[in-house]
């Protein structure tokens, strides 16, 4: 039964989806095979890291000046929840508690703070600190399943009006027709998602 449920854990990460889903960084899925995470959740970062992908390449090519972190944009969509194998019913129901959760548990194997800190801070776009990276994650976990949060990307047309000395109204109309493309994709996403498991795997020997 373990070996059956490792197995589907590796078809969470390595499987191919329709459309396709990038695989996240092998760091991320390292990680969550050590943790025996549930397949949905192992499903679920591979949907906003993928969504992530198209986001931060779409702001590389549309504001070459402006200095995005990539990486940790990418790393932060991947590992977001990863709190919820602390706190697994918060992967079906409410709850924030695995957000500080996640990141502690980064900070544990020896993930940095700046990484670590996208687990905790994905749900926080209205706090005054948060960066252009930190939106772009929140934004992801969004718009994968094709919801709009108007406060959220109020916040990130203003960001990035500002940043390229744009008026927020030619940002909005941009960044609207990038989110209602990748909306257009969502039934997929969802679709590869249910097809996990919410059960815990069995952790892997260290």
């Amino acid at each position: 039964m373990a070996s059956i449920r490792s197995d589907v854990l590796s078809r969470a990460l390595d499987a191919p989806a329709e459309p396709s889903l990038r695989l996240l960084p092998p760091v991320v899925a390292e990680l969550l095979r050590a943790l025996g995470a549930p397949p949905r959740l192992a499903a679920h970062l591979r949907a906003v890291h993928d969504v992530a992908v198209e986001l931060a390449d779409w702001v590389a090519d549309r504001y070459p000046g402006l200095a995005v972190d990539r990486g940790a944009v990418l790393f932060g969509a991947a590992t977001h929840d990863v709190g919820k194998t602390v706190h697994p019913a918060e992967l079906s129901g409410p709850g924030s508690a695995h957000e500080a959760a996640g990141r502690d548990l980064l900070l544990r194997h020896g993930f940095a703070p700046d990484l670590a800190r996208f687990a905790a801070t994905h749900a926080s776009w209205d706090d005054p600190e948060v960066t252009i990276e930190d939106l772009l994650v929140s934004t992801a976990d969004k718009v994968w399943k094709d919801k709009r949060v108007p406060n959220l990307e109020d916040r990130l047309v203003q960001a990035l009006a500002a940043a390229a000395g744009h008026e927020p109204w030619e940002e909005y109309l941009a960044l609207d027709d990038l989110l209602t493309r990748l909306g257009a994709d969502a039934a997929h996403r969802l679709t590869f998602q249910a097809a996990f498991p919410i059960g815990q795997c069995p952790v892997q020997p260290s």
